[in-house]
């Protein structure tokens, strides 16, 4: 398990996440994934793993205190790129992250129920294989499949010790994906926080004095932006159904695009 993390969120329009922009470069240096983007932000995305009554979705929709979401978390469908398999638990505002890099090509082997081996993993790190396995026993216990694929843009800051970092994410969209594979591109997608950025403040351990001088500065208000949950409102949890599972299976569109 990674360290202890807080998050704070914050839904902010453009013209003050140009502000918090400047005022952020005075304190971190820009993430490497950023340097030379567009608007200074790169394509993020996620598959989350439910059961077929939503269990994960309704934990966090009733607050509970002690609850985790399933998902796979990639960034292109370059076969040599990682796709982490990611557990993130939440006790109010404190994070707690474990994950391991698999291979593009034990995705589906992973996802129907197969145990992981160590060749399925990028990395020969134990801790790796231990986060994938806790995954899939977690994905079992769960009745978890493939339920939402939603992507957005994230432009990111980090200090040198990545004990402090500041994201800015836009144009959060969201699409069904009920098959045991992972996709890029979206068809018809539901959008979330149209005409909002999602400003997260995160650090470990200590609150930084100057997290306390932004929040004043812009008149910002912590509140909640779960992207899985506005996802799910606006596709619409019938559209999540086992029985939408096997149409997808069936389809010769369910395919990676």
């Amino acid at each position: 398990m990674q360290q202890q993390r807080f998050e704070l969120k914050y839904l902010i329009p453009e013209p003050t996440a140009l502000q918090v922009r400047d005022f952020v470069r005075s304190y971190l240096e820009m993430d490497e994934f950023s340097v030379g983007r567009p608007n200074y932000s790169y394509p993020v995305h996620s598959l989350y793993l439910d059961s077929d009554d939503l269990k994960l979705y309704w934990r966090t929709i009733n607050g509970d205190k002690n609850r985790f979401k399933l998902r796979l978390r990639y960034y292109s469908l370059n076969s040599d790129s990682p796709v982490f398999f990611e557990i993130k638990r939440r006790m109010n505002n404190c994070i707690m992250k474990q994950r391991g890099g698999v291979r593009h090509d034990a995705i589906e082997s992973l996802l129907t129920g197969h145990f992981p081996e160590p060749g399925y993993l990028i990395s020969k790190a134990p801790n790796h294989l231990v986060a994938v396995q806790r995954f899939c026993q977690s994905m079992v216990d769960l009745h978890a499949k493939p339920k939402v694929h939603i992507a957005y843009d994230r432009e990111a800051y980090v200090s040198d010790n990545d004990e402090v970092r500041v994201t800015m994410d836009r144009n959060v969209c969201a699409e069904p994906n009920l098959a045991n594979s992972i996709k890029t591109k979206m068809e018809n997608p539901a959008r979330s926080f149209v005409d909002n950025v999602i400003l997260e403040l995160k650090f470990t351990n200590r609150y930084p004095d100057w997290f306390r001088e932004l929040v004043r500065a812009f008149h910002v208000m912590q509140c909640g932006a779960a992207k899985y949950v506005e996802s799910v409102g606006g596709i619409g949890a019938r559209n999540l159904s086992a029985d939408r599972a096997v149409m997808a299976e069936e389809s010769p569109l369910s395919s990676p695009s």
